[in-house]
């Protein structure tokens, strides 16, 4: 099983807190943070504190949480003969990033003149690391132009702004302010540090969900999948550094932060539509969509009412698209992944599949075994490859199922070059 997520996994989170009444919020993405793998180091202004205490903190990532600019230094972990050193030098220094969240209106006047008269500022100043900063005030504070020129110049030396949400605020009004959800927070915390992985300047499209053949306005054919699969993928290309363009159809899930782009499909020949876009600069296309191999002949305009009798709908088969992007120009410079879902003679199908299309992997599963159907975070595939190698993998969270399925693209990927520049993501999320 997964002990966190791959780039979280050992690095060094610095999380600096100021004193908003969303400053609880903080408690949670802490916790999210050490959970992942993080090593994560907290940093409160003095205002911090009067909405949540340093042991709340401390209790959640086990490490001394800096709380007090005249304290002793926190002990270093930089090698070398270790020993002490002055907290902020050392936080710093060793971060991997630095997150300020929530970021009142107050410490980002600081931060962008370089001010420096408490923890989470003097650590920002001394900071070597890429600096990711959430909002949090009220939207007439948000809104002001001081506050948008010193959030321009947080974005002009580099800074990763994550956009407050629009929302009922402290002040009982509502509008633009609201400290964005932890989860996203670290979705952008996630893909900061994975900006120079090792899929960096390469374009990757996913597909994911199954799509919806609509009967009438109101019924539509469709299939098992939750698009989890698909969003681990497009997760974890996103943490490799590649710009990753998702498409997706209605599901359940939260979109992810960080993309190049996220095109919201139903049916086949959408997504169809949408690929074909997509294909033009992207290195590698990853189907884990469930596309339904069938729609109606004919949509009803109105909806089919009961009657006393049955009802008989006559289905033609959908393009395939897999098979269709080997028509397109060009399609032998992009790596070709396919899923293949599976009841019976797994293998088999799957390097039929693989035969007939022309893809360069297929990630196969059986959705009948336990651990590894629709709607659940694990899954057991076997990974094929055309010249007849297999790698079976056991049952793992998805996550770690999209890790060995983008070690495997990039593999491929490093025996080509990139076809076009690949987009780039934007520092706001």
């Amino acid at each position: 099983m997964s002990d966190g997520i791959r780039v979280l996994r050992g690095a060094r989170v610095a999380l600096g807190v100021s004193g908003s009444i969303a400053a609880y919020k903080a408690v949670a993405l802490a916790s999210a943070l050490h959970q992942a793998g993080a090593i994560v180091d907290v940093a409160l202004t003095a205002d911090a504190q009067r909405f949540v205490q340093p042991l709340s903190f401390q209790a959640i990532t086990h490490r001394p949480v800096f709380s007090d600019l005249w304290a002793p230094g926190m002990e270093t972990t930089a090698g070398g003969e270790g020993g002490h050193s002055i907290a902020h030098v050392t936080l710093g220094h060793e971060s991997d990033v630095l997150v300020v969240a929530p970021a009142t209106a107050h410490i980002l006047a600081k931060l962008a003149l370089g001010l420096a008269d408490d923890p989470v500022s003097v650590t920002a100043l001394a900071a070597r690391c890429p600096l990711v900063v959430a909002p949090a005030m009220d939207a007439g504070m948000y809104n002001h132009p001081a506050t948008a020129q010193n959030v321009a110049t947080l974005r002009a030396r580099g800074a990763t702004v994550v956009e407050p949400e629009v929302g009922h605020l402290a002040s009982g009004l509502s509008g633009l302010g609201r400290l964005a959800d932890p989860e996203r927070i670290l979705d952008v915390v996630r893909g900061v540090l994975g900006r120079n992985g090792d899929l960096q300047g390469r374009s990757v499209t996913v597909t994911a969900g199954g799509t919806q053949e609509p009967i009438d306005p109101v019924r539509f054919i469709t299939n098992r999948s939750s698009g989890k699969m698909g969003y681990a993928i497009a997760e974890a290309a996103r943490d490799r550094g590649a710009a990753v363009t998702l498409i997706t159809t209605p599901v359940a899930l939260r979109r992810p932060a960080g993309l190049a782009g996220i095109i919201e499909v139903e049916t086949a020949e959408q997504m169809l539509r949408a690929l074909r876009d997509a294909y033009e600069t992207a290195d590698a296309l990853i189907m884990a969509a469930a596309v339904a191999d069938f729609r109606a002949a004919s949509v009803a305009d109105q909806k089919i009412k009961r009657g006393e009798g049955g009802l008989d709908l006559r289905l033609e088969p959908n393009p395939d698209l897999l098979r269709a992007s080997a028509d397109w120009p060009n399609h032998r410079g992009i790596v070709r992944v396919g899923f293949a879902a599976e009841t019976r003679d797994l293998l088999a199908n799957a390097a039929e599949k693989a035969r007939r299309k022309t893809l360069d992997l297929v990630v196969a599963n059986d959705v009948t075994a336990s651990g590894a159907g629709f709607a659940v975070d694990t899954n057991a595939v076997t990974l094929l490859w055309p010249d007849g190698r297999q790698e079976s993998l056991p049952v793992q969270p998805k996550t770690e199922v999209a890790e060995a399925v983008l070690d495997a693209v990039g593999v491929i990927l490093r025996g080509r070059q990139p076809r076009m520049e690949a987009p780039s993501r934007p520092r706001t999320a």
